[in-house]
């Protein structure tokens, strides 16, 4: 029998892109969004069926972040930011709310070596008295790409290729030569900062833009950003190799014998805010986040402190258990428009509801330590002992009410339903500045990285063409040195 006989019609024969059920996409690179800058609408049946299939790709293990380490530990409030938040656990300083913290890589196995360059995960869940916050994050404050809707394919072509299981830089130089919008992503991750030394010597930041609501219901768009005590420390690769070779789980020993020594993690927690009447006075979109706030215009703020005391007690329930949804917000801190943060509300709940299961929420780790009541019955795994009668809202016998009203952003939404990207784009200039703040042997290790990237065998020349011009876009020296070594002529 040929297997391929049986192969649905829709899987290949359709000369441009369908859904599952075979109706045209006829943009497969945008959300649908009110107006160009959102928010994203849930009614974008594509992206919705785009991010669910790609969630439940694998089993059991993450699809993204597999392999990672978690600590357990306290925040604790050192400056006063009560007039940009209602939030309870940063009231006052002094305040302490105990965390636990998931560091990981992203795009490889959860066996692979923790010395593979690759960006990290940064994720702290705060436990605090009016539920769960969930500040899931990265080691660098960039990303790939500003459109969820393009997160699978951009995941595909940085997994391993699906014939061969080999992870390949032609796959990878391929698709982002289509999204110039990446380059300030690859000046992190081509840096010498692209394999951190272990989890205690990186930074972490929030990436995306949210808001922080005041009791007053003023809101400011907010980054956040985790500054090592310890500093920052990096593997150059022929470190990395040496490390690898002998211990692929060295970052995970680092983190756990460290605290077991009483030698804690800490890290310093700042913002950054803008008042979002003031959004247009930027050469660049504020919600894009493939962009850096700079801090010379937009400086950081203290606003505590993370240390990590205490060692989890089972690696399976408190790490490959543990859960992180962006959605998971409590009251005076917010959502903002920016696009990867919309689809990330749905994705990341939704693939946990895949992996964990739909009661995922009832498992200790994500748990919340406050009290907490709602008619979310029955499904697999559930496992908490209920024994009302009254199983609906509202009801004469039972007393639960609604909540206090707490503010939320209520900016008026004004545009047309449509697809498109943002009008600041600017794919540039951050990049070309960053490259220019390197030492020169910092640039050369950059260049030598791209280099090799570029001198795939199966890079074709076009694609070699696209990145000698993106880059002399972003600095026309680094681009003109990037064609010399590849034996092409730079271009514009």
């Amino acid at each position: 029998m040929d297997p391929y006989k049986y192969r649905p019609s829709s899987a290949y024969n359709s000369p441009f892109f369908t859904t599952n059920s075979g109706a045209p996409v006829w943009n497969n690179n945008s959300s649908l969004t009110v107006g160009s800058r959102g928010p994203v609408l849930l009614e974008d049946y594509h992206l919705v069926e785009k991010l669910a299939n790609f969630d439940r790709e694998r089993i059991p293990e993450r699809v993204v972040h597999a392999r990672g380490a978690s600590a357990k530990g306290f925040f604790e409030v050192t400056h006063d930011i009560s007039q940009l938040t209602c939030a309870d656990f940063l009231r006052s300083p002094g305040v302490q709310t105990p965390v636990i913290v998931r560091f990981s890589t992203v795009i490889h196995e959860r066996g692979s070596p923790e010395t593979l360059r690759d960006p990290r995960g940064f994720a702290v869940k705060f436990y605090t008295r009016e539920g769960n916050f969930d500040m899931v994050g990265n080691n660098f404050p960039v990303f790939f790409v500003r459109d969820g809707m393009k997160f699978p394919d951009m995941v595909h072509a940085l997994k391993p290729n699906p014939k061969s299981h080999i992870q390949e830089n032609w796959r990878i130089v391929d698709f982002f030569s289509h999204h110039p919008e990446s380059l300030h992503m690859f000046t992190f991750l081509f840096d010498d900062i692209g394999i951190p030394q272990d989890y205690r010597h990186m930074e972490g930041s929030g990436v995306n833009t949210y808001t922080l609501i005041s009791k007053t219901g003023k809101a400011h768009y907010v980054k956040f950003h985790w500054k090592p005590t310890c500093g920052v420390k990096s593997l150059l690769e022929e470190e990395a190799i040496k490390i690898g070779g002998s211990n692929h789980s060295h970052a995970t020993q680092d983190l756990y014998d460290s605290i077991a020594a009483g030698n804690y993690p800490e890290w310093k927690l700042f913002i950054q805010t803008i008042d979002p009447d003031h959004e247009d006075r930027f050469d660049f979109d504020p919600l894009d986040v493939t962009k850096t706030w700079p801090e010379d215009i937009i400086p950081l703020q203290p606003v505590g402190r993370l240390v990590l005391n205490k060692n989890i007690d089972n690696f399976f329930n408190e790490n490959e258990q543990l859960a992180f949804c962006p959605s998971i917000v409590v009251p005076g801190i917010y959502y903002s428009d920016d696009k990867l943060l919309q689809t990330r509300i749905f994705s990341y709940s939704d693939t946990q509801r895949h992996r964990l299961g739909p009661n995922y929420l009832q498992l200790p780790a994500n748990a919340p330590k406050a009290s907490h009541h709602n008619n979310h019955y029955d499904g697999f795994m559930n496992f908490m002992h209920r024994d009302e009668e009254v199983d609906y809202f509202p009801s004469r016998y039972d007393p639960v009410r609604h909540a206090e009203r707490y503010p939320i952003p209520s900016a008026l939404l004004k545009g047309k339903r449509e697809k498109s990207i943002i009008e600041k784009e600017n794919n540039f200039k951050q990049p070309g500045e960053r490259y220019r703040s390197f030492a020169p042997d910092r640039q050369e290790r950059f260049i030598r990285r791209w280099i090799e990237a570029l001198s795939d065998k199966r890079v074709t020349y076009e694609i070699r063409s696209i990145w000698i011009s993106y880059w002399s876009q972003a600095d026309k020296s680094l681009g003109q040195k990037l064609a010399s070594r590849l034996n092409m002529r730079p271009s514009m």
